[in-house]
């Protein structure tokens, strides 16, 4: 009792801990912003900033040491692989605190993303918060290719890609966890070189965890600006999304089949016509209906899907398009068994 007879109010309970880790290649053109943004969250419990510096062949290293001597919440741990995975293990090792934000070299987050993620992984009770991977372009093709990945017809329906309402999901962009989650399942997989995030998810969800997607947690995302960049992306997407299906035979669906289904069609469909146009079997020009076809939705899934896009960049969006599903369907169709090992 106080003096006046009155109950002492308890002291606030402060929020807890939260240990963001950034795993760091290449990224001179855009670490300060999106270092800085992570330090000027609006949040009211203590943070850290754990950069994972991979082997960079630009002025990162130099950056990275700029910031930590900076501001003392930024750590710099060695990822001599450079590897995603490898560098995300390294930072999670050296964070101090039980929630585990993971984010990227060249993501800007909100100034609410660790409120929201830290509040949502709370009243959730869920192993995994995340949101939406918001592309954005600067150029007509890269605002193209930002078109196509928040599009179903680009990217399917998940809805870290599309959007939708609050719950479980399959996967979340990025990620905010409870680090016993990620010791439950041992952190992230080392010989997953891409779709690491997606395998942990699916980890999480198989030992009775549940991965919570929220439209707060929105990361602006800049989209690869050249279409030799954004095949080399979506192959590799390809390549080592067959490798979770050979883990994982239960997780493949008619969306990831339809690229690798889109490329095998298209490309016989084409060799049956083109025979038939050289003098062979005339019926063998039924072939052709696969490209036409392909190329019919293209064409008018575009004129949809490109509504509101400026006219340099609506002309660049049939190419995005079909730039994705050719070199997804192609990466999963030649994905070789040994990917993992040679990686």
């Amino acid at each position: 009792m106080t003096d006046h007879g009155q109950v002492p109010s308890p002291p606030p309970q402060q929020s807890p801990g939260v240990s963001i880790v950034v795993p760091v290649l290449n990224e001179e053109r855009f670490l300060v912003a999106a270092v800085t943004r992570l330090l000027e969250q609006a949040y009211d419990g203590p943070l850290e900033v754990i950069l994972a510096l991979g082997p960079s062949q630009d002025h990162t290293d130099e950056i990275a040491l700029g910031l930590a001597d900076s501001d003392a919440r930024v750590h710099l741990v060695r990822n001599p692989s450079g590897r995603t995975p490898v560098g995300l293990n390294a930072a999670i090792a050296r964070a101090r605190y039980d929630v585990i934000v993971r984010c990227d070299g060249h993501a800007l987050v909100p100034l609410d993303y660790v409120a929201a993620a830290v509040e949502t992984l709370i009243r959730t009770g869920a192993d995994n918060v995340g949101g939406i991977m918001a592309a954005e372009g600067v150029t007509p093709f890269e605002q193209a290719v930002a078109r196509a990945m928040t599009s179903t017809l680009g990217v399917g329906g998940a809805s870290f890609h599309t959007g939708g309402d609050e719950g479980p999901a399959p996967t979340v962009y990025l990620g905010a966890f409870t680090r016993a989650a990620l010791e439950r399942v041992g952190g992230y997989d080392e010989s997953m070189q891409r779709a690491q995030d997606w395998e942990l998810n699916l980890r999480l969800r198989q030992t009775g965890g549940t991965v919570w997607f929220t439209p707060r947690m929105q990361v602006t995302y800049r989209p690869r600006g050249s279409v030799r960049s954004l095949a080399r992306q979506y192959f590799d997407y390809g390549r080592w999304r067959r490798e979770v299906v050979r883990r994982h035979p239960d997780t493949v669906s008619a969306r990831y089949l339809a690229a690798p289904v889109a490329v095998v069609g298209v490309t016989f469909g084409a060799a049956a016509g083109l025979i038939a146009t050289m003098g062979g079997p005339g019926w063998l020009a039924v072939g052709w209906l696969a490209p036409v076809g392909y190329a019919a939705l293209i064409g008018v899934g575009s004129v949809v899907v490109g509504r509101g896009l400026s006219g340099p960049a609506w002309l660049r969006l049939p190419l995005a398009l079909a730039t994705m599903h050719a070199s997804w369907g192609l990466g999963f169709l030649t994905s070789s068994r040994a990917i993992a090992a040679r990686s």
